[in-house]
């Protein structure tokens, strides 16, 4: 029999010592588990909670006593910053974008043709009423006036010779009857001729100024001519249009505060108010007068018109604390008795430089002025008061909005 040498020999000694460690199945926990894990002799080793399926009941898989498995811990409420802000009595504003106009503005026209003779105003010059604006060249109107009146002297006197024959009775009385009749007569021919003359005319229809000259000295007018425009600006008026919803508050004689674009604010009173509302916005016209002697304010400018109405009962807060509801209402969030959310809709009394004057909030709202929109209606809260700081902000703003 052949004989193996040693190097086969040992070959195959490994070959089947690597067979038998596979068939163990060992190798697949390699590098596994430590050595520290591995039990120690005489030490049975504890099933995993994941081999039994069922909790551990070891040391480090003991549950609490008094607590259960499956209970999740509680959310903490939000915390929100309140107020319980102080009321005041304040007059709604209504404020409105509108222009200047005069109270009265006329456009001058001749009433016949002819050529300008005497044309004594200019623009911008202050005119009274039945002043002279201009005068048509009329030589044959005149001469036609003079002619009636020598005519009515000349009657009056041959009614006054038959008044002195009457009495003496050396003249009947039809005569007399005539020579009256011819008196009258020439009194209306002078009235006639008058009327035509004074259509040569235009004068001042009241008092006012004069905006525009568009014609010149010599120069020729058609009938209906266009030869000057009159302004009526004592007073001036302010004229606006103010929503549906806002004309209740209004009424004739309420003061306003008028603000021009040129920054001027003036002050006047309510005159007119429509009853009749604009078919496309819904808006009803306002007028408010003011006083103009100095004629300082002119027409056709730019002009904030401040109404104030009757006082309610309202709170000045600043405008970050307003938001909107769920169903996209404007309006505030406060707290109630059980610390719940509740949402105010509100009525804008006035928008101030320091804050906003709020009505329709009830006298004991806890107002949330922090946090409002972080929370909703119904959710629980944790109301604190808001800092001093904060207060004396709301209390400073609310007093400066009153004076």
């Amino acid at each position: 029999m052949p004989k193996f040498r040693f190097h086969k020999l040992a070959a195959i000694v490994v070959l089947i010592g690597f067979a038998g460690w596979m068939a163990t199945g060992e190798f697949s926990s390699v590098g596994s588990a430590s050595a520290d894990n591995k039990p120690k002799a005489g030490e049975v080793e504890q099933p995993k909670a994941a081999d039994s399926g069922k909790p551990q009941t070891g040391e480090q898989g003991a549950a609490k006593p008094g607590t259960a498995e499956a209970e999740q811990p509680k959310a903490a409420l939000r915390t929100v910053a309140i107020i319980t802000p102080p009321r005041r009595i304040y007059a709604r504003a209504i404020r409105i974008s509108g222009l200047t106009e005069a109270d009265k503005r006329a456009v001058l026209a001749t009433r016949v043709a002819g050529v300008i003779d005497k044309l004594p105003v200019k623009q911008g010059q202050h005119v009274k009423t039945g002043d002279l604006i201009l005068m048509l060249a009329a030589e044959e109107k005149i001469s036609a006036v003079d002619n009636a009146k020598q005519l009515v002297v000349q009657r009056e006197a041959e009614l006054a010779a038959a008044l002195r024959l009457m009495k003496t009775g050396n003249l009947p009385t039809l005569q007399l009857d005539t020579a009256r009749s011819n008196l009258t007569l020439a009194k209306s021919q002078l009235d006639a001729a008058q009327a035509e003359l004074d259509r040569n005319e235009v004068k001042a229809p009241f008092d006012g100024v004069i905006d525009r000259v568009p014609v010149e000295l010599g120069s020729s007018v058609m009938q209906g001519g266009e030869v000057a425009t009159i302004l009526k600006l004592d007073p001036v008026i302010a004229r606006g249009e103010v929503s549906e919803r806002d004309l209740g508050y209004l009424k004739i004689g309420d003061e306003a505060n008028v603000r021009l674009v040129s920054g001027q604010t003036v002050k006047g009173t309510v005159r007119y108010i429509s009853r009749d509302a604009s078919s496309a916005t819904r808006t009803f016209r306002v007028e408010v007068a003011i006083p103009n002697a100095d004629g300082s304010v002119p027409a056709g400018m730019t002009a904030e018109i401040a109404l104030s109405a009757q006082p309610t009962d309202a709170v000045m807060l600043p405008r970050s604390v307003v938001t909107l509801g769920d169903k996209g209402d404007l309006g505030i969030r406060a707290v109630d008795k059980d610390d719940k959310v509740v949402f105010f809709p509100i009525d804008l009394v006035d928008d101030t430089p320091t804050g906003l004057v709020l009505g329709g909030i009830p006298a004991d709202a806890r107002i949330i002025v922090a946090g409002q929109e972080l929370v909703k209606e119904g959710e629980v809260v944790k109301p604190v008061e808001a800092d001093q700081a904060t207060i004396q902000k709301l209390l400073g703003e609310a007093t400066t909005g009153t004076q």
